[in-house]
């Protein structure tokens, strides 16, 4: 399988407000960066749009290294919650509601599809990919206000 790195990041101008998404995938030398937004959405639906478009993006299943400095996705998936919210019918541990089902099940399906790897990045510090993530998303959400 081929190995894709995916830097994703979202962004929101309150929250709920207009948000934006950026993403950029790398596969060897090849680049390619993907954006988006919508006019009423809040930070978590953008972070999860970002990271469910790049999976998206690819047309066969891959090993995907995901660079996210979205603590809402990255332990989400790693921890185990999502698989847990999804069996209980959508239910967090606590008995409320989990948010966003719609996206966690379209994500979860692509985390079935593809091999993802993932890696959390500190926000908005020295991290170029991720910081180029930010500027895609802030620039959509700039679109709706």
């Amino acid at each position: 399988m081929k190995t894709v790195t995916i830097y994703t990041d979202g962004a929101c101008s309150g929250n709920p407000g207009p948000g934006g998404w950026g993403a950029i995938l790398q596969y060897g030398e090849h680049k390619k960066e993907l954006s988006g937004g919508e006019a009423h959405t809040t930070n978590n639906r953008m972070e999860l749009t970002g990271v469910i478009t790049a999976l998206e993006a690819l047309k066969e299943p891959c090993v995907v290294e995901l660079y996210s400095d979205s603590k809402y996705v990255i332990d989400a998936l790693e921890k185990g919650w999502a698989r847990g919210w999804k069996a209980r019918g959508w239910v967090k541990g606590d008995k409320k509601p989990a948010l966003n089902p719609d996206l966690w099940d379209r994500l979860l399906t692509l985390c079935d599809y593809h091999t993802v790897r993932l890696h959390w990045v500190k926000g908005h510090a020295d991290n170029p990919y991720n910081n180029r993530c930010d500027e895609l998303a802030v620039a959509e959400s700039r679109k709706y206000k």
